[in-house]
């Protein structure tokens, strides 16, 4: 059953980070024809159609793909609770859950992406290149909505740029905010995102 639960766990997780990419470029405002963009809209239409009829949007932001996610969410730690042989959650926890391990996915996938976007900025300046890769420009697509109030405060300085720092301190910030209020080991266990 652990093999089951990890298998299916890594399939929800895939599924939830397509579904969680499309909401948040899409409120980044990100180039829609990328290749990466155009996977991702694939992969996710299907669903995200569905929801659309009953979950209406407001200033071109799509809610239904984040109502989605979250209805993934939930099925995902109902499933993973029963495939790890436990009993039957009541709905309060999975609602609360479902929303916090959206959360907690979110906060990775901006965690992984700035970390992303720097490596990629660094290899992009020493390999002499000046045509970023559609990936890069789409990282950058979605991480620049984040860092750009902390580049207000802080510009760049001798052509560094500081403010994935205190992005980053942010991030950790709220992740040991939710740790601290709300993990346990056991919960962890069924949570995708955690």
């Amino acid at each position: 059953m652990n093999a089951l639960a990890m298998v299916f766990n890594a399939l929800g997780g895939l599924y939830l980070l397509a579904i969680l990419l499309r909401f948040l470029l899409q409120l980044a405002r990100a180039d829609f024809y990328n290749p990466v963009s155009q996977a991702v809209v694939r992969v996710t239409d299907p669903m995200v159609r569905v929801f659309r009829t009953f979950v209406p949007g407001y200033r071109n932001v799509d809610f239904a793909a984040l109502v989605l996610a979250f209805v993934v969410e939930g099925i995902a730690i109902y499933v993973l609770i029963l495939l790890y042989g436990g009993s039957l959650p009541g709905v309060g926890f999975l609602v609360t859950w479902s929303v916090l391990g959206v959360v907690y996915f979110i906060i990775n996938i901006y965690w992984y992406a700035i970390i992303a976007s720097i490596i990629m900025s660094f290899v992009m300046l020493f390999s002499g290149s000046m045509n970023p890769h559609p990936i890069l420009l789409l990282v950058w697509q979605l991480t620049d909505p984040v860092m750009a109030p902390f580049r207000k405060i802080i510009p760049p300085m001798g052509g560094l740029d500081f403010s994935p720092i205190f992005v980053f301190i942010l991030l950790r910030f709220i992740l040991n905010f939710l740790n601290q209020n709300f993990a346990s080991q056991q919960v962890s266990l069924v949570v995708i995102g955690i």
